[in-house]
């Protein structure tokens, strides 16, 4: 079973990917996570990588998918894995699909993790953080027990930049232009499944699996 998770920032289709890998036995693949896991252990593809990283470029969608369809060629993603970050537009599907041909292989499910943008702008802006020691709460799902501090160090917990509404208003934008087409794509090949990222995690989830079910 190989899953791609769709949906904007902040809709939570990073933690429901997470639960799936639990629930049914499958790595839960980042690309920020195995670039990271290539440049420290030193591999050719991660070291290619790097030199991009290292000038702020984008590293390219080729060598992306090379180090993903070396990571999904490990014993552990023979029953499957969720995909989580990537791809991220319209010319990385083409080129992971054609990859993925050449093995004999493709993708199962898209699943869209469906919210509004007002909705993620008013989540998003309701998380807090501590710089100290990294927990994070939010002030109405995930409240810390005095305000403004976090409960593991006593710290003071902040909106960080990347939460303020701005931030995300434009982050959402790139989205939109980006990613959103990603949707029709995977829905002209019959593979998109959408759900309702409004309601509580453990009903998304729910949804989740009566589609993978």
């Amino acid at each position: 079973m190989k899953i791609i998770m769709l949906g904007a920032p902040g809709a939570g289709k990073g933690t429901q990917a997470k639960m799936i890998a639990e629930k049914y036995s499958i790595p839960h693949i980042s690309t920020g996570d195995i670039f990271r896991a290539n440049i420290k252990n030193g591999t050719q593809l991660g070291m290619e990588a790097k030199k991009y990283m290292d000038q702020g470029l984008l590293v390219p969608d080729e060598l992306t998918v090379k180090i993903l369809l070396d990571r999904v060629a490990q014993a552990d993603c023979a029953g499957g894995y969720v995909l989580d970050g990537f791809p991220r537009t319209i010319p990385q599907a083409k080129v992971l699909d054609h990859a993925l041909e050449e093995i004999g292989d493709k993708i199962d499910f898209a699943i869209n993790v469906d919210v509004p943008d007002e909705n993620i702008i008013k989540r998003m802006g309701g998380r807090r953080a501590c710089l100290s020691c990294g927990a994070t709460y939010h002030i109405e799902h995930i409240p810390p027990k005095k305000e403004g501090i976090c409960d593991s160090c006593g710290k003071e917990l902040v909106l960080r930049d990347d939460d303020k509404p701005e931030t995300v208003k434009n982050r959402l934008d790139v989205y939109h232009q980006q990613t959103q087409p990603l949707i029709d794509f995977y829905q002209a090949k019959g593979i998109l499944k959408t759900v309702d990222g409004t309601v509580d995690m453990k009903d998304v989830f729910a949804a989740i699996t009566a589609i993978l079910d």
